[in-house]
């Protein structure tokens, strides 16, 4: 190939008439047209294993000088018995490989797992983290550039102010580059471990959701005197002690006489679970959804103002604004403080008023019962109790409910 190299010249390629001209070495030029603005195309001719092959290298406006460098670079190849059509094939791979960015990776890895998240993910939280944290400072990094001093120094700013949050962050980032991994990308599957190690130890000592003591509830509860949808939903979650997302998704087909059944893949840690939970309903649960039903939409009882149902945000900011610390889920904390300082429920009811696993899975198997019937007299006294009906007198209700459970 290294005999009578270089050929043509540029005015020989402006001039050419339609055809094959050869400039050596393999580099050949098909000129489809004559003239100076005749259109053509830079090919490569080479043998190997036997076999002639033709690769473009570009139309006739690319230069004499580049077409000559890219037909010498492709003649090594050849030499070292490596295929150019296929090398160049390859190498487009994994620059396509290297453009995706981060966003596009973590948006693809969430709608893969969409179907095994609650509500396939509706509410955001597993999204959330990356999407508030990671994405606005490497969203746009090609994945494969992803690595440990980018990834510290865009959790740096919270990883002991917003442990929870910053190790969350870090996790689903963990995924996401797995996920790339398994779509062929190259990535540095280390990297969020190598980040963790630069971050330490965080400081942050993890703190409960703040509720308010059991005393205090009846008070608060009689400020709860609206029929708004953000009333009822604080009222019913006061009396059933039922967690966020299952309250915020109520269905008026879950609520049937006076028990109110939530799905089974409803329920926290329950994810593909086929048994159900249900919640006895005192009087006083009832009248509240009975005036959520006037404000249903789509039969869902607690409708956001412009669509779907209301956020996980809503009900905390009404004690926030309130000028309270404590937090809708911490009444779960209220109810379950009531239950062990004024009744004598047995601690598997009382377990189970919350929703509590209670025994290992062998006890669990053998126990059917979930109490239904004691934890309707619970709820019907913790409701009495709410609205004032009991208040100044838990000598007597210890007395009464000295029995459920034993």
């Amino acid at each position: 190939m290294g005999r009578g190299l270089n050929r043509l010249t540029s005015l020989q390629i402006r001039n050419a008439l339609a055809g094959k001209y050869a400039d050596g070495g393999g580099l050949w030029l098909h000129k489809r047209e004559a003239g100076p603005n005749g259109a053509g195309q830079w090919f490569f001719r080479y043998t190997l294993h036997g076999r002639r092959r033709e690769m473009g290298l570009g139309s006739v406006d690319v230069p004499l000088r580049e077409a000559r460098e890219a037909a010498t670079k492709w003649r090594v190849k050849v030499r070292e018995g490596i295929d150019p059509i296929h090398d160049r094939q390859r190498q487009k791979r994994e620059a396509a490989r290297n453009l995706h960015k981060l966003k596009d990776i973590a948006t693809d890895a969430f709608e893969s797992r969409k179907a095994d998240l609650k509500d396939e993910g509706i509410a955001g939280r597993w999204f959330s983290p990356l999407e508030l944290h990671v994405l606005p400072k490497l969203g746009d990094t090609p994945v494969g550039e992803i690595e440990q001093i980018a990834i510290r120094d865009a959790l740096a700013p919270i990883w002991h102010t917003k442990a929870d949050t910053a190790r969350k962050s870090l996790n689903r980032l963990a995924i996401c580059l797995r996920h790339a991994a398994a779509l062929g990308l190259d990535v540095d599957l280390q990297a969020t471990e190598k980040a963790r190690a630069l971050l330490g130890t965080q400081r942050h000592v993890a703190q409960n959701i703040p509720a308010m003591h059991w005393q205090d509830v009846p008070a608060f509860y009689a400020t709860l005197n609206e029929c708004t949808i953000t009333h009822l939903a604080l009222r019913l979650t006061i009396l059933t002690a039922a967690r966020s997302m299952p309250l915020r998704f109520l269905h008026e087909d879950q609520v049937v006489g006076d028990i109110w059944t939530i799905p089974g893949e409803a329920m926290k840690g329950r994810k593909g679970a086929t048994v159900d939970f249900r919640i006895p309903l005192s009087a006083e649960a009832l009248a509240v959804v009975s005036q959520a039903r006037r404000l249903a939409r789509n039969g869902y009882l607690f409708p956001s103002a412009r669509k779907g149902v209301i956020s996980d945000a809503t009900m905390a900011r009404h004690m926030e604004r309130a000028g309270l610390e404590a937090r809708p889920h911490g009444f779960r904390s209220s109810l379950r403080d009531w239950l062990a300082e004024t009744t004598n429920a047995a601690h598997e009811v009382a377990e189970m008023v919350l929703s509590h696993k209670v025994g290992g899975s062998v006890e669990r198997a053998y126990r059917r019962t979930d109490f239904i019937e004691q934890r309707r007299t619970l709820m019907e006294r913790w409701a009495r109790f709410v609205t004032g009906q009991n208040a100044g007198n838990v000598i007597s209700l210890v007395k009464e409910v000295s029995t459920v459970g034993s």
